[in-house]
Order: structure tokens, then sequence, then C-alpha cells
């Protein structure tokens, strides 16, 4: 069948991945649970997400050992104690293949800011006990969120998740997407699947497109005990980037995605009903508009949002316009800054700045994909990272640009030094050297000019405290937010800061440059050369994975990086010589160093 927007939302409608209603006991007892004789498991665990200050979502799937039954009896028990003695709710569902076993419960009328414990139990089985904590109300000190990003499965181990999974103080895990890839075994970030154990199962070895395959990858990946373990322990909060359908999506496509693979819409709506599968997600009428907000007492408005699938335009390729000329690097500048270029989309970005103008919460905080940091690099710099790219497709090694590369960074710093010195004899061509930068990567808010000054500019003009997070991009980095000095709201003015995750596991920047943790001294230079180069970024991290926490007082909201030693094996240490923090105080919108 054709499976059209209209047929998703008709199906969205009737039920597709939707969550049932439980307002509290229902007196349904676990002994009394039908024919316990249908075998099943609980394979895939448990999960909460999207807490509110009364209520809070929580998930399971049941797998079926029999792949020709149709449906089955879920019950779930809620309690106040990890020992249930004090259960607060209950209650039974039919699941079914419709929505690929899985089940998620609303669960509604609980105490704001309390720790709930749950478990569900399915003919005679009893899945793992997870905790969820719901928001607060009032005035409240301090909020703490863990934010990961970008979970490759062949790439390697997800200690990321477990250590997330020991942190004992978090009210919340903010995912910002790339939950899944979708590539097959033979690409990107698979070089060591073998060796590792973590290729992708043979009914869901290549690119997947159907929904069929995405519950697969979705299925695949659940199976990883550190990614329970995290579930388990903790709320999340989610929203898609780009992997969960394809690579560089935008509102009508995708870079991986072509004209053999099928209708794209088709392909797009199939992978977002296995999000909402799978994901433990409040469910909306339009599963395409999953922007939302939550309120942490009065101390945090976290406004979850979607950069990529609802309103977002291709994206610009340097390769459309004629740089080598004055017309068409005009002609860039305009594209790049033009009012009607949608990232977020009118109706989401209006949202946006109405609650952040309204909002009388202390921060005003973003959840969402890319980096917002104007991040503009060297010319020269961009030539080299487009040859370390080129040599890498063709099965070069880009380590014999290394050299060229350190030699390049060298010369750029010195000269950047001198000019931040006020240094007389810069000359005009050295200057240029410098000042002649373009965005490095027009995927991320630097190719939506536009709609970023809006944004910043709302968040000066209102003298709100804003906090951006992201992922993305696989490295971690800190920037500061300034509009230009041409925003009609508000000119060349601080108007926010910017924490940027590193990924669970995927591949980032140090790849391109060929880089290794072993490099420590060439890595620490490259990194600080970033940072002088790039006149907004106060920070980054090129070489390892790991996680952010953000915690937020009245006082400062301050962000820390953790990072694990290795992906690539199995035993691993925290690597306490890289954690890094940064603060921003209250009413003060600029980084700081701790």
């Amino acid at each position: 069948m054709s499976f059209t927007r209209r047929t998703f939302l008709k199906a969205s409608a009737a039920g597709f991945g939707a969550a049932v209603l439980s307002f509290g006991l229902t007196g349904c007892a676990f002994d009394d649970n039908g024919d316990v004789h249908i075998p099943v498991s609980f394979d895939h665990g448990v999960a909460s997400g999207d807490p509110l200050n009364d209520s809070l979502i929580i998930w399971t799937r049941v797998t079926p050992k029999d792949t020709t039954t149709n449906s089955l009896k879920v019950q779930w028990q809620v309690a106040l104690d990890p020992q249930f003695t004090t259960i607060s709710h209950d209650g039974e569902a039919q699941i079914s293949s419709a929505t690929d076993f899985t089940l998620k419960v609303d669960l509604q009328g609980l105490r704001p800011n309390t720790a709930y414990y749950y478990r569900f139990n399915a003919h005679g089985k009893t899945s793992p006990v997870g905790q969820g904590k719901t928001l607060p109300i009032g005035d409240i000190d301090k909020v703490k969120l863990a934010v990961v990003s970008c979970a490759n499965y062949p790439a390697g181990y997800f200690h990321v998740y477990g250590e997330i999974a020991k942190q004992p103080d978090l009210d919340a895990v903010i995912h910002l997407g790339d939950y899944i890839y979708e590539y097959g075994n033979d690409g990107y970030a698979t070089e060591d699947a073998a060796k590792l154990g973590r290729l992708l199962p043979e009914d869901n070895q290549g690119e997947i497109i159907t929904l069929s395959d995405y519950r697969k990858r979705y299925a695949n990946y659940r199976l990883d005990g550190n990614l329970q373990a995290a579930h388990s322990h903790c709320a999340f909060i989610t929203v898609w980037d780009d992997h969960e359908v394809a690579n560089d999506t935008w509102r009508d496509g995708a870079q991986n995605h072509n004209s053999d693979e099928g209708d794209f819409s088709e392909r797009k709506l199939q992978a977002l009903q296995a999000y909402f599968e799978w994901m433990p997600i409040r469910n909306v009428a339009d599963k395409e508009r999953i922007y939302r907000r939550f309120e942490f007492g009065n101390l945090v408005s976290l406004y979850m949002l979607d950069t990529r699938m609802l309103a977002r335009d291709k994206p610009l390729d340097y390769a459309d316009f004629e740089l080598s000329t004055a017309t068409g690097q005009g002609e860039f500048v305009n594209a790049l800054g033009a009012d009607d270029r949608a990232l977020l989309g009118s109706e989401q970005l209006t949202w946006l700045t109405d609650g952040i103008k309204t909002s009388d919460n202390r921060w005003q905080v973003l959840g969402q994909q890319v980096l917002m940091t104007k991040m503009h690099l060297p010319i020269e710099v961009m030539l080299l990272l487009s040859s370390l790219q080129t040599t890498q497709a063709s099965g070069g090694d880009p380590r014999a640009m290394l050299a060229q590369a350190n030699i390049l960074f060298a010369e750029l710093a010195q000269i950047k030094i001198r000019v931040l010195k006020g240094d007389p004899t810069v000359t005009p061509a050295e200057l240029a050297r410098v000042e002649t930068t373009v965005p490095y990567n027009l995927d991320a808010w630097d190719g939506y000019a536009y709609e970023r000054e809006v944004l910043l500019g709302t968040a000066v003009a209102a003298q709100k405290n804003l906090v951006v997070l992201a992922g993305d991009t696989h490295n971690a980095w800190a920037g500061q937010l300034k509009t230009d000095a041409n925003n009609p709201i508000a000119a060349s003015k601080n108007a926010g800061v910017e924490f940027a995750t590193a990924s669970v596991s995927s591949p980032g920047l140090e790849e391109y440059l060929a880089l290794t943790t072993q490099d420590a001294q060439t890595v620490a230079q490259i990194e600080q050369v970033i940072a002088l180069l790039v006149n907004d970024l106060a920070y980054n991290n090129l070489v390892n994975r790991g996680y952010l926490t953000v915690t937020f007082t009245k006082e400062q909201a301050n962000a820390q990086w953790n990072y694990v030693s290795t992906i690539k094996a199995a035993d691993y240490q925290m690597l306490e010589e890289r954690k890094k923090e940064f603060i921003m105080l209250a009413g003060q919108p600029q980084l700081l160093t701790v």
C-alpha cells in the first residue's frame, strides 16, 4: 500500500504507537495475566520519557517467541518504591504487531518532583524495573540534565550510556538525535564492527528504508545492555536528528536517499512511525511536529526543537556558487542571509520566540540538533579540510597531509595572536589570511542565518538567560552566541552560550584530520588553534567520545564534558584529564571557564 502523509495521519489517529492512559489503581494483579503458555520475553528492557509535573510516559516491548502471535496482554504496575509496596497505578492493555508489540503508557495524576518505579508483566514474564521522575513545580534550587547524541551501534561500544546510568542525581536525559543510523554493515563507521561483535544482524544488515527495516534497527540497538541501563535509570526527553531517517535529511529529501529507494516522503513517515513506536515520547496528532516545552519549576524552561524534518530548506552547497567571482560570492552571501530561508519554519520559530519572551523561568534552554555558534574558519583551513576529505574518499591516507596541516595551523595561529595583541606590523595579506572566513558547516545554523538572528535578537531584547544544547557533529564544543552587527533587534550583543556534546560512538572531525587519542600533543595544539581561529569558539574536543551534564541553579549554568577512554574495547576508563567545565552566570550571557 502507498504510505502517504494522509494515510500516516489517519493511522496515527487510529493508534499507531499510541499511548494508553493510566489514571491510578484498577486492581489489576500480575498473577492474573492470561495464558502463561504463550512464550514471551522482555528483550528490549523498559524506558520512561517526556516527564511533566503530573505525568510520565513508560514504555516496553514484549517479544513473542511464536512469530504467528498476533496480540498479547500486558500489565503494568507503578510504585513509589522499588519494592512495589506502595503502588499508585496499574492496568492492562492489548498490544499487537500493528505497533511492533511495543506499549506506551501515559501515567496521569502523579505527584510533582517524585521518583516512580515501574514494571510490566506479560503472560507470566515480568520485565526489569525502571524509574523515572516527574518535573518539579514552584521554587526550586537545581536542575541537572545529561545530554547525549549520535550513537552508532557498529562504530563501537555504548560505554557512554552505561556511565549515564551510574549518575545518581539526574532529573532527565536529553537525547538530541541520531539515536540510530540508517547505514548497513558496509556503511559509515562500520570498519571495526566485526572485530567488536557489533555487526548488524543478517535480516537488517543493509541500509534501512521500510517500516520493517526501521523497526528492526531500533530492536537491535535496544538489545544493548548499556542503552537499556540508561533508559531504566532515568526519563529521556528526545528529539530526532537526520539519521533516524537518512543522512542530512531536510523537509523534502536527504543526501542519503535516491529515487531507486522509492518516495522520500513515504520513507520518512515510516521512519517516524517506528520512532514513535520505539521511543518513550508522548504522542501527538501530527507525528512531524515534535517541538515541545518542559517546565522545571521556576528555574528552567526547556524547548525541544526540530531543525530537521518539519521545515528545513535544502542545505546550501558551496559547489552551487561560482565563488571565484565577485558575482558568485555576492549570490552566496545573499542566499546565506535570505529571510525566507527556513530551518525551524515560521510556525515553530514564532512558538519559540513567544515562549522565550513570556517565560518567567530563570533559564531558557534549547534542546536541538545542530551547532548555533558561528563556526567561521579561514578559507585556507576550509580548503585543507576539503582536501583531507577528498583524500579519504578516494582511499588515500590523510595522515600524509597532517604535517602540512600542522604548518598551516601554526602560521595562522601566530598571525591571529599578533592581531589580537594589536601588532601594527601585521600586513594586509596576513590579516586577510585569518579574517577571510567562511562557515564551516552549511548544514548547521550557519547555513540559516536569518532565523538565528531573530532568535538571538529576541533573547537579548527580552533580557533572558539563553543556553543552547547541541549534538550532531560528534565532537564537543563551547561557543559564545552573539548577534550580528546588522541585527535589527539587538546588534553585536552577547545573546547566550552554547554547549555541544560529543557523540556516544560516532567518529568526528578527528577522522578527517587523521588524529588519534594517542597523538595527545598534536591534538591539544590543533584544538587550541581552532578555538583561536574561530572567533566565537571557546572550547573543542576533537577526538573523544562522551556526554555532557548541565546543572542549572539560580546563580549559574554549569556545563561539564565527560569522556570515555575508548569505545573500541570492552574495558575503558573515564578520562579525568580531559574533563572540562564552563559556566554562564545568570544575567551575564558570557562563557566563563572553571
